[in-house]
């Protein structure tokens, strides 16, 4: 598909979090797109599944929009679109479980956050460390094995890039500024196979013009 006879709007909060990925893609590609926040709870209805974010493809030969829900279909979606994934359904695999091990890890944190009891809380906590620091070395391994260039495959921007950036601007700079502590046990624990990643991600000339709310996640990493 090109990008010259479709544009987007993608609607989520006016935050980081689950559309930064999807924000970074739409960005690299290079398509016209724009943020969209609704009103919330008010428009909660109006979504198709009663929660953001939602893609709405536009066309411009008046065919009907396409609109699809949940933040990693609509990542995949693009990625496919716009070659940031092979058309190898093998090789796509290999990047797209790194997307589903840290969905993981981002869901055991928020387990801990919303735990009422303490032993839970405590549970909890203990297993997102367990699996952050399994998602950090399967992350290291592939940086390591494509010569410590920054990128996890090939010698392009890929899909396990930005979402593996995604990953650590939502834990980083979003979590952070209601749960503080997730910075202190996360930092130590970055490789400098992963530093250089977040920085090779965000100098990049495809991403370079995305302006995330959390800033700059190179800065926060070198702080």
């Amino acid at each position: 598909m090109s990008s010259s006879n479709v544009s987007y709007t993608l609607r989520y909060f006016d935050i980081v979090g689950l559309a930064e990925s999807s924000r970074i893609l739409l960005t690299a590609a290079g398509v016209e797109w724009t943020d969209e926040h609704p009103e919330w709870p008010q428009e909660k209805p109006n979504q198709p599944h009663g929660r953001m974010p939602v893609l709405v493809e536009k066309s411009t030969d008046d065919s009907p929009d396409f609109v699809i829900c949940e933040s990693s279909n609509i990542e995949r979606y693009l990625a496919r679109t716009y070659g940031f994934l092979p058309a190898d359904l093998k090789q796509a695999a290999l990047q797209e479980q790194i997307r589903d091990l840290s969905t993981d890890v981002i869901a055991l944190f928020t387990s801990h956050i919303h735990c009422k009891s303490e032993d839970d809380k405590a549970e909890f906590l203990t297993k997102f460390e367990e699996l952050l620091e399994t998602l950090i070395k399967v992350q290291t391994k592939l940086l390591k094995d494509n010569d410590n260039t920054g990128r996890m495959f090939g010698d392009k921007l890929s899909y396990a890039d930005i979402v593996t950036y995604g990953f650590y601007m939502t834990t980083l700079v979003s979590f952070a500024k209601f749960r503080a502590e997730i910075v202190d046990i996360i930092k130590p624990k970055l490789t400098p196979e992963l530093v250089k990643l977040i920085s090779v991600v965000e100098s990049d000339p495809l991403v370079v013009k995305h302006k995330s709310r959390g800033g700059s996640l190179a800065a926060v990493v070198s702080a």
